[in-house]
């Protein structure tokens, strides 16, 4: 697919749900965005597993990207990324298994090794039984119950997965350090990286990807996905307007009052403490908010800095119009699709979205 960038564009959706709705709202929004984004070009949809977030609908994403494949045709679906110490990796495999053999060939299961939420949620999600350290040891079985291959002397040698086995998904990792970065080169797996919340390490994990690369099943050479965050709108002025409502959710997360996303007005009037003002300040460098010019100006620079393959987008605002709409307007800038499809587009969504 090319470009104004020369590099696909993909999807990253949290289902984010806005005050003043429901989760209901937010999923029903992401199964909208879907058949869109799919539509505008985009190469992949990809959500991702938190979990105690009341703004953040995408706790389960297996359930989730089912109901995504079965909307869409075309384009990939994925998880980006399912926690794999939050779960046993043979119940990973038949889910992510069954997502292959009911729509095969558009899979990916894009493993992480965080926990996605704050350290009590983390001990209700594994009562003890797993941490990050056996992370190694659950990739390895993993790749065993897709494959079937085991050392003889194995206990899960004698496990069928159905229907993982055969059925394997094309496999990501993700990360925002260079632990991920450093697994994803050893195993010759494609590499994900969050630049959307840990900008200050980007460049370090890719160097650390690409150093520690080996060829693997998956891929000969490396392969580089930025998640990126991005607003875009038809005025510098509405885009910042919109994009305070990420801002103060970043705000309350941070200090440990996570919640719904709330409205650009409620935004808008809140007053920063000068801590909230510093934290604020350390996010700036990772968000690309403004038109579409500024935009993909914006993007580009990041792609000639990084030398990525892929970038991931992710919109964070209250109305779910206004994230199509930047949606939209990425696609068009960026070349993905024709103007008089994008205002086209942009009329439904004017008349039919909250």
């Amino acid at each position: 697919m090319s470009t104004e960038l020369e590099i696909p564009l993909s999807v990253l959706d949290l289902s984010p749900v806005g005050d003043g709705f429901a989760p209901a709202d937010a999923l029903r929004n992401t199964l909208d965005l879907a058949p869109r984004v799919e539509r505008l070009g985009f190469n992949r949809h990809w959500v991702a597993e938190h979990h105690n977030m009341p703004g953040i609908a995408s706790s389960a994403p297996a359930v989730l990207l089912a109901h995504i494949a079965s909307v869409t045709s075309t384009i990939r679906v994925g998880s980006g990324g399912v926690m794999l110490p939050n779960h046993s990796s043979l119940v990973v495999a038949e889910q992510f298994g069954m997502l292959e053999a009911l729509h095969p060939g558009r899979v990916d299961l894009g493993i992480g090794r965080a926990p996605g939420t704050d350290q009590l949620t983390t001990f209700a999600l594994r009562r003890g039984n797993a941490s990050s350290n056996d992370f190694p040891n659950q990739m390895a079985e993993l790749a065993g119950h897709f494959d079937g291959e085991w050392p003889p002397e194995h206990p899960f040698h004698k496990i069928t997965a159905t229907p993982a086995r055969g059925y394997r998904p094309d496999i990501w990792m993700l990360g925002s350090s260079n632990y991920g970065a450093h697994a994803a080169g050893i195993l010759g797996l494609p590499y994900s990286f969050a630049h959307h919340f840990s900008s200050a390490n980007t460049m370090s994990a890719i160097d650390a990807y690409r150093s520690a690369f080996s060829p693997g099943r998956s891929i000969d050479k490396p392969y580089l996905m930025l998640g990126v965050s991005v607003l875009c709108a038809e005025t510098e002025e509405h885009a910042e307007w919109l994009a305070g409502s990420a801002a103060l959710s970043f705000v309350r997360l941070r200090s440990g009052r996570p919640g719904k996303v709330p409205s650009p007005e409620e935004a808008a009037a809140y007053q920063y403490s000068p801590q909230e003002q510093a934290l604020l300040a350390g996010r700036v460098g990772s968000q690309i908010v403004g038109t579409p010019e500024t935009v993909l100006s914006d993007l580009k620079e990041l792609v000639e800095r990084t030398e990525a393959d892929e970038l991931i987008i992710t919109t964070q605002v209250h109305s779910h119009s206004a994230r199509v709409r930047s949606y939209e307007l990425l696609a068009e800038v960026a070349g993905l699709i024709s103007p008089e499809v994008v205002n086209s587009q942009a009329k439904v969504s004017e008349g039919s979205l909250p």
